[in-house]
Order: structure tokens, then C-alpha cells, then sequence
């Protein structure tokens, strides 16, 4: 194909069967809007021009899709797919057009270049997919050689065509030239009253032009989503398609089935996952990682030999190699940790930086703090780091031993060899290798009677 592409995405319908405020198109698949994933096999095309086609919630739509290279035309009515194109005719010359579907969110670059391959210079290139149950499709009629010469759709079709498992996808492509000709041409004299798309393929079929057609490497590429029955039914392909790539490049999955990728992930070798991991934006994890079951890992990276237990969540942090994190801990936006940090259960970090070899293995929580290494933090040590307006810095230097129930009062610091006396509260820095304590006194009363409950 030489001359240069414009893709059209149709965006504009209402969704009703999904019973929701939020436009068809922007439910996600994967944490991604189904028309985000549409425009992303769009841009690896190289497209010149985007066009996405909106109506239904079309502010919404502007404000979830932020893209440099949209040209967004309205369908102010809903009058079927014919006419939602016939809206972009003001913004084609002589380009060849691809139209794709906002809701059909699988559909793959590849599958789209194939086409792409096959289409005629002056003609339609078609993306069909052959169904075992074709009921509710537009059929592909075909003459006695084979060629294409129609679209009936479902409504349309009589006995004999219904018997047809070769079916319309929606997705072709056509130069823009003939494309303006035929869809000043549609007519809505069908069963819905509305402007087919399909009913270009009779035009061109009429006039001589050829039709060529192509395939997907599998029907879910094409399938589309009206109802959350569908979006889910997809959304387990997709996981399932996340997976598989992942397993090719060495991870070990307990049960790949349980297993949900949002994102990008990328991985070095001998990566275990065990069940009901959650990945979230850009994760990195290096080699001989172990994620425990139950782990939610958004937007971070950990290195090699670190192994996370069970029930943990770790958003937008950066773990060294070997570390130990939870179970049960909650890693926070901010944290850093150095080689072979023990983070343990019930332990939460925010904007923290931990040096190596450090832990805090309990009930603790670590805010707004810089760590250093061979550090040892006891159990529920809390650095308060709020004051109700802003917040403080603490700092805990090198061999710091920090004795349990202690409350770390910042801004201070506690300096490199020194000793915290369990249940202080730290309100004042200390020098090298103090040893400070900061407890109320204790006091023993003896022959002290307990209250006794009045009856």
C-alpha cells in the first residue's frame, strides 16, 4: 500500500445494553479503554490520521482520550455505521481509509496490515471471520467464483443466506475517492431504517471493482462488546493472551487462569507467580523474583533474588535484590529500597528510602523517612511524620537499633550506632551511639484492688 493511511474509529454509540453512564468505549479491558486499545493498533499502522467518530457522552470520551493525533468528528444522530461515516468525508482526500470500531478491543496491528496486504488499489479489502454460530451477523454472499458481491445482515437475510458461517467483521478498508462516491449513495430502505456501512460492498461489486478478503488469526480479534457479559468473556481472553507471552519468556505461573495483567510487564528469568497476582502499569521484575499469592504490584520494579510474600501491595516503589517483602506489607509511592531490606507483616513505607540490609520486620509504619543500612526497626515504631499541616522528614542513620513501641517524632534525627529504648517517644535527634530512652515512669502499687462492677 503507497498512498498514506487514515484510520477511522467509530466511537459514537450509546451503549445502552451496558447499563452504564460511562460510554461503551470507555470500559476497560485490562485497564485500558477498549477504544484506547483500538487506537494503540491504529498508531503501530503509522497512520497520518486518526479519526475517531463520537456521539453518545462525547465530553467524556475527550476527557479519558488524550491523544496528539485525533482529528474527533461528532455524529450528532445515531443513524448506523453508513452514516457515522459518511461524517469524516470533510476530512479525507485521496488517502486510503481503514475503518475500525471502538468496541471491538482485541482486534491486533498484524491482523490490521494483513488486510492492509490484500486490499486492492481501487477496491475494498474486507476482514471476514468464519463463526460456527453465525446467528446475529451480517453474511458474506459470495457468486459462483468465489468472489464477494454482498452483505445481508441478519435481519435482512432469507433462509438460504443464513446458512452462510462466513460473516462481516466491520473492519475494511477502501480508497477515500470511492469511498465518498459510494456513501453518497446509501440508502436507509431496510429492515432497521438505517445507513449500512456494509451496503458498499454491492456498489463496489456492481461497479467491478474487486473485493479481497482477509482473516484474523482468531475470532476473538473481532468479536465486539454490547454487554458485560462480553467485556468479561474478552477480558479472560486478554489476561489469558498476557499470560501466555509472559510463560514464553520464562515465568512460572501456579495457575495462570488466576492471574490478572493491567499493564506492561517485563521479566528476567525464573519468575514465579503463584495465584490471584495483580499487576498494575509498568512492572519490572528481575531474575528468580517470587511473587506469593494474593500480591498487588503497580507501577514498580524489583529486583533480582527478591521474594514477596503473600498479600502484599507494592505501588510505585523500587525494590533492590533479595529483599523480603511482607506478607502483608503495603509498599507506599515513594519507596526505596536497597539490597536485602526485610520488610515484614503488617509494615507500611511512603517516600522512604531504605539502605541495604536493613528491617523492620513488624507492625510498623515508615513515612516520609531515610534509612540506613544495618538498621534494625522493632515492632510498632511509628514515624510521625504530620503535624495536621505538613509533613516532616526523618532520618535514621547507619546501625540504628530502634526498641519496640517507639513513636519517632520528625523532624529528627537519630545518629549513626544509636540505641532506642522500647516504647520511647523520640522528639529530639540523638549524637553517635547514644543509648536514649523516653518512657513515662513506672510505678508499683502494691495490694491494688480491681474495680468491681456495680450491680
Amino acid at each position: 500500500m503507497s498512498q498514506p493511511l487514515s484510520t477511522v474509529i467509530l466511537a459514537a454509540g450509546k451503549g445502552t445494553r451496558m447499563k452504564s453512564s460511562l460510554p461503551k468505549v470507555l470500559h476497560k479491558i485490562g485497564a485500558k479503554s477498549m477504544v484506547k486499545h483500538v487506537i494503540d493498533a491504529s498508531y503501530q499502522l503509522n497512520s497520518e490520521k486518526i479519526i475517531l467518530i463520537y456521539g453518545h457522552g462525547g465530553e467524556q470520551l475527550k476527557a479519558n482520550v488524550i491523544e496528539d493525533n485525533l482529528v474527533w468528528v461528532e455524529q450528532k444522530e445515531q443513524l448506523g455505521t453508513g452514516h457515522a461515516v459518511q461524517q469524516i468525508l470533510p476530512h479525507i482526500d485521496e488517502e486510503q481509509v481503514l475503518i475500525l470500531y471502538g468496541d471491538v478491543p482485541l482486534i491486533t496491528a498484524e491482523t490490521l496490515q494483513n488486510l492492509l496486504a490484500v486490499a486492492p488499489t481501487k477496491g475494498i479489502g474486507l476482514l471476514t471471520v468464519d463463526l460456527p454460530n453465525p446467528k446475529g451477523y451480517g453474511r458474506i454472499i459470495r457468486d459462483a467464483e468465489n468472489n464477494v458481491v454482498a452483505i445481508v445482515e441478519e435481519k435482512d437475510a432469507n433462509d438460504e443466506q443464513k446458512l452462510v458461517n462466513e460473516v462481516n467483521t466491520g473492519i475494511l478498508t477502501a480508497p477515500a475517492a470511492l469511498l465518498k462516491s459510494w456513501l453518497a449513495n446509501l440508502s436507509n430502505n431496510n429492515a432497521q431504517q438505517e445507513y449500512y456501512l456494509t451496503d458498499i460492498i454491492a456498489m463496489c461489486a456492481q461497479e467491478g471493482y474487486p473485493i479481497a478478503t482477509a482473516q484474523p488469526a482468531e475470532a476473538a480479534e473481532v468479536e465486539g462488546v454490547n454487554n458485560r457479559m462480553q467485556q468479561a468473556t474478552l477480558e479472560r481472553i486478554y489476561q489469558q493472551k498476557q499470560v501466555e507471552a509472559l510463560m514464553v519468556e520464562g515465568v512460572t505461573f501456579r495457575d495462570p487462569a488466576r492471574v490478572d495483567v493491567r499493564g506492561s510487564v517485563k521479566v528476567g528469568q525464573d519468575v514465579a507467580v503463584d495465584v490471584n497476582a495483580i499487576f498494575e502499569g509498568d512492572v519490572e521484575l528481575g531474575n528468580n523474583v517470587t511473587i506469593e499469592a494474593n500480591c498487588i504490584i503497580r507501577n514498580s520494579k524489583i529486583a533480582d533474588g527478591t521474594l514477596v510474600k503473600a498479600n502484599s501491595v507494592i505501588e510505585d516503589a523500587t525494590i533492590g535484590e533479595a529483599c523480603f517483602i511482607g506478607p502483608f506489607a503495603r509498599i507506599r509511592p515513594g519507596s526505596e529500597f536497597a539490597e536485602g531490606v526485610h520488610i515484614g507483616n503488617f509494615v507500611e513505607t511512603k517516600n522512604t528510602k531504605i539502605a541495604k540490609g536493613s528491617k523492620a520486620n513488624h507492625l510498623t509504619y515508615l513515612g516520609d523517612s531515610d534509612i540506613g543500612s544495618g538498621v534494625n526497626v522493632g515492632a510498632g515504631t511509628i514515624t510521625c511524620n504530620y503535624d495536621g499541616a505538613n509533613k516532616f522528614r526523618t532520618t535514621i542513620e547507619d546501625s540504628v537499633f530502634v526498641g519496640s513501641n517507639s513513636s519517632i517524632v520528625a523532624p529528627v534525627t537519630l545518629a549513626k550506632g544509636t540505641t532506642v529504648g522500647a516504647g520511647s517517644t523520640i522528639v529530639k535527634s540523638s549524637a553517635e551511639d547514644e543509648l536514649v530512652i523516653a518512657r513515662g515512669k513506672q510505678r508499683h502499687i502494691a495490694g491494688w484492688q480491681r474495680p468491681v462492677k456495680k450491680k
